[in-house]
């Protein structure tokens, strides 16, 4: 595996820094109590008033401790196992790896841009940091003129390249929508604390892109096409299992119309899932 050194020492620091983060966001706690806040557009907003995410709204709060349990149970461990498949030399391992990467990096890119400052945000510019040499690392370490021969003739890419169009057209829309109703002449944007909407630029900027070039080019069978499409779909497992939580949370957080994302989320969820098994069933090692 090319990089395979510089790998072994960027992924040890960026598993104990999101142990750590992770860990911080679910379990420390200071006292207080939620408190009405107005923000800057007159929108009126419950701050958490406790906790790591003590200047964060309670449905922000809810969502990043969402986040941060996905993290830990789901991020770290498959962190740890594609790394140890992929430095012996599995195919399978390296995608998995970039995937999960990909993942860690969308992550701290939102907590240490959308997060009120708080004690952790240097360490969330480390594991951007970190996450992202890396990730850049593991996608240069795929030999593009031979990653397509290892797939199989088998591979349903008309279905992996449809998922991938949907969840583009998803984003799309959803987004979209909510943007389009905030620029309406005496709209409030439900911004809550924040100043402008982080998740929706980086989903439309980023995600949407990447998901409909990924599956133009694995329709094409161009290796980028595979590449994208193991990488986007690994992470929608992840986010989708985290934005599902998150529904969940804010639900319990008293938060209104919550359980309405989870719904899109599962499937969206249980679909790339089953995609991910497919695509890494028809990978010859």
């Amino acid at each position: 595996m090319k990089y395979q050194s510089a790998l072994k020492w960027l992924i040890p620091p960026i598993f104990l820094l999101t142990l750590f983060a992770a860990s911080m966001g679910l379990f420390y706690e200071t006292p207080g109590e939620p408190y009405q806040f107005t923000s800057h557009r007159g929108e009126m907003v419950m701050l958490n008033g406790h906790g790591l995410y003590f200047y964060d709204t309670v449905s922000s709060t809810a969502q990043m401790q969402a986040n941060d349990l996905i993290t830990l149970v789901i991020g770290l461990p498959l962190l740890v196992i594609s790394a140890w498949m992929a430095f012996r030399g599995s195919l399978r391992g390296r995608l998995l790896l970039t995937g999960t990467l990909g993942f860690i990096l969308y992550t701290y890119m939102s907590m240490a841009t959308l997060t009120s400052f708080n004690a952790l945000f240097v360490v969330y510019i480390a594991l951007f940091t970190l996450s992202m040499y890396a990730f850049i690392l593991s996608m240069m370490s795929f030999d593009l003129n031979d990653l397509s021969k290892h797939f199989s003739d088998k591979l349903p890419r008309g279905w992996i390249a449809g998922l991938m169009f949907v969840v583009a057209g998803f984003f799309a829309l959803a987004w979209l929508g909510r943007i389009f109703a905030a620029l309406q002449q005496g709209a409030v944007p439900a911004l809550e604390n924040t100043t402008t909407m982080v998740i929706q630029f980086m989903d439309l900027g980023l995600i949407a892109p990447a998901a409909v070039l990924g599956a133009v080019l694995i329709l094409r069978r161009s290796a980028w096409g595979y590449l994208l499409a193991a990488i986007m779909m690994t992470k929608g497992v992840t986010l989708g299992l985290a934005v599902s939580t998150m529904a969940i949370n804010m639900s319990l957080k008293g938060v209104p119309d919550s359980l309405s994302i989870m719904i899109p989320f599962l499937v969206i969820t249980a679909a790339n899932f089953i995609m991910t098994v497919v695509m890494l069933k028809n990978v010859k090692d």
